[in-house]
Formats: structure tokens, sequence, C-alpha cells
């Protein structure tokens, strides 16, 4: 094993940041050896800073509208008005969601969408958003609001002439309680030109979600990864991610609860996208040392990693855990976007199911709320309760 790459994992292990050039270092390491090495950091990395504990979330996604006026390369669930599968949910719709994730114990609704140009009350779309998030907040105000990508933000304040923080606080007005950091795709706008053109640029995604972060609340970190990007490209969004999270930790209101790894699905995205990448599903290896760079380079910032079961399947998602990930993410009960994509996944995760997981790999399960509150005892496999009884 060489020097570098043992000096890099034990910079890891002390605590200290490492650099970029170190991460990619890390990403290109082909021998067997060194990536059992890079495993085993990552996952002693995840126990100092996590600890033994998976937690999940009870959870359901509402996508309410697929209809969006931007073309993204990869993109299989957005739809034109009038096309064939375009949809616009009517708040009824949201109602009976909303009382069917309560009813399954639910604690959070999650809410993204297409940008669609007529989501406006009286000419406002801000106006919109507002009565999208006060219809389920007023009949369920228990229910936890995760909504509205930084891309929403920056399409309601180009809609409405309005500064991101008027939106923003808008938002919190009529019930948000966090925003998921979706849209970030890859921080390089190289990247983006390519991927996703119509999209904000990697200043505009990191200035919103700062914002976000001023104004107390909390968000969640992302990475779309395995599809056109290079291994330095993934380190520089990575190392954005990191350094906003050390500017919003040092102001004390909010910051990234979480990174969540979004590994590409190409199934069912446009053909030059296809074409150009090469496959229609992730490569589970690559994910995974992806995973556990991830967990070693964003160190004690953010300690808190999620794979995707729906783009991974549930047992590439229970292999993460070994990589480095803590949290198993939450059941969705409906999943359309990554679905629509060719995802192997499923849309719908039952919670014996993400246990079930969890107590296969011998770690103990845990119910939370959306900012990692723990919302039950955490629940141990018999073989290791029996041991700690013994002790």
């Amino acid at each position: 094993m060489s020097v570098t790459l043992n000096s890099i994992l034990d910079c890891a292990l002390a605590g200290e940041d490492i650099a970029p050039e170190q991460a990619v270092l890390l990403l290109k390491q082909k021998d067997e050896g060194a990536i059992a090495l890079i495993r085993q950091t990552a996952d002693t990395l995840r126990q100092q800073q996590a600890g033994e504990v998976v937690t999940y979330i009870i959870n359901r996604n509402i996508n309410y509208t697929n209809i969006c006026e931007q073309h993204c390369s990869f993109c299989a669930f957005r739809r034109d008005e009038g096309e064939e599968g375009a949809y616009w949910l009517e708040w009824e719709q949201i109602l009976e969601k909303s009382q069917d994730a309560v009813s399954r114990g639910a604690t959070e609704i999650c809410m993204q969408g297409g940008l669609n140009p007529k989501a406006k009350i009286k000419d406002a779309s801000l106006a919109y958003y507002m009565q999208l998030v006060r219809t389920i907040k007023d009949t369920f105000p228990q229910l936890h609001i995760h909504a509205f990508s930084p891309q929403e933000v920056e399409f309601i304040a180009r809609e409405d002439n309005l500064s991101y923080a008027q939106v923003i606080s808008g938002l919190q007005e009529a019930g948000v309680n966090s925003m998921p950091g979706t849209a970030a795709e890859v921080l390089d706008d190289e990247v983006r030109r390519i991927l996703c053109p119509e999209k904000t640029d990697s200043a505009t995604w990191l200035e919103i979600i700062a914002t976000a972060h001023r104004l107390g609340m909390p968000t969640t970190s992302t990475m779309l990864s395995g599809h056109i990007e290079t291994p330095e490209q993934q380190v520089t969004h990575l190392e954005k991610i990191r350094t906003l999270q050390q500017q919003s930790l040092s102001r004390g209101k909010a910051a990234f609860t979480e990174f969540i790894l979004l590994p590409f699905v190409g199934q069912e995205a446009p053909k030059p996208l296809r074409r150009r990448v090469g496959r229609d599903q992730p490569i589970l290896a690559d994910s995974l040392i992806l995973t556990a760079v991830a967990r070693i380079f964003l160190g004690r910032w953010i300690p808190n990693h999620q794979p995707s079961w729906v783009k991974l399947g549930l047992s590439g998602a229970t292999q993460a855990l070994k990589w480095g990930c803590n949290d198993i993410g939450g059941t969705l009960m409906e999943e359309h976007i990554t679905t629509m994509a060719g995802a192997i996944g499923g849309t719908c995760m039952e919670v014996p199911d993400l246990q079930a997981a969890i107590h296969s790999i011998g770690r103990p399960y845990q119910q939370r709320d959306t900012l990692y509150q723990p919302l039950t005892q955490p629940q141990f496999p018999s073989s290791q309760v029996a041991v700690e009884a013994v002790s």
C-alpha cells in the first residue's frame, strides 16, 4: 500500500480535512486492497461521526406537476403542457395524498415539481407555491414540509421579480421547514452546460442555499453522479459543498443536514445523453467508492450520509451502509422522477423492508425526523442484544 494513500487516510481518521487533489487520488484507485482500505476508513469515520445506529424516515413525495419549461438532458420526467402524460395536481389531490401519508405514519412531505409558468395565483408564482404549502400545513400542521429546490426558488424569483431572500421568507411564512438540495447535479459549469444548460449556474445554486441557511432554513445536499463528469469535477462539487457548510456552521443558524449521492439512471433519458453515457443503470462499484470518498472528504462537517435505494435498489443501498452511510432514506410512498428515468429500485418502501435491510448487516435501526432527531428507541439485532446482555 502506498505511503501517500495511507497518509491521506490517516489524516482523515485524525479528523483533518483532506485536500481536493487527495480526494481525486482516492477516487482513481483501482487496486482492490486500496479500495478495501478506503471503504474501511469511510466506515470507521461513519462510526465516529454518526454512530452505529442506521436511521430512516417515514415520508411521502408529492411531485405536484411534471410540466416544465426546461429541457435537462437527463430528465425523463418533464412534459410540455398538453403532451401525453403531463399533469398538474389539484388542491384536493394534494390533500388526499397528504391524508394518506399521515394515515401511514409520515412525519414529512417532500414536494418538488417541474417549472410550470402557469403555476400562479393572481399572476404571482410565489402565491401559488405558498398556497401549495398551506393546503397541507393548515390541515396537517404536524407535518414537516421539505420542499422546493434552489431551482424552484430561482424560478419563482424570476417570474415575480423578487430576491431569493424574499422568496424563501415567503415560503417559510407559508410553512416550509427545510429545502431539498436538489438541482445541484454537479456543481461544475462545464458539466452543467451539457447536462442542464437552462438551469442555474453553480454560483447561483450556492447563493440560494447560502441564503436559505442565513434565514434559518436547513437544507440537504446532493450530487448527481456517474454520467459525463470526471473525478476532478466530482471533487470540485464536494469541495464547494464542504466550503459552504463550513461558512453556514460558522453563522450558527442553519446548514446542510445530510449528503445524498444520486447515481445517474439513463434508461429512459433523452437519447443524446444515453448514447454519450453508454449505459442505462448505475455502476454500483463506482457509486460505492464515491460514497466512501464523500464521507472521507466531507468529514465532520456533514455527519449524515444517505444512499438512494430508488437508484441503487435496496440491496445496493444496504451495501452503501458499509461504505460510509448512516441513513437509508425514507419510505417515499410514491416516486416519479427517477422511476420515469427507468430506475429499478421501486417507488415505495415499507418500513419493515427498511428495517430488515438494516438488520441484515447487524446494525441497529431507528426512526428519525427530517432534521435527524430520533423518534423511536434504537432497535438492536437480537444477537447484538444477547451479547450486550451477557456483557
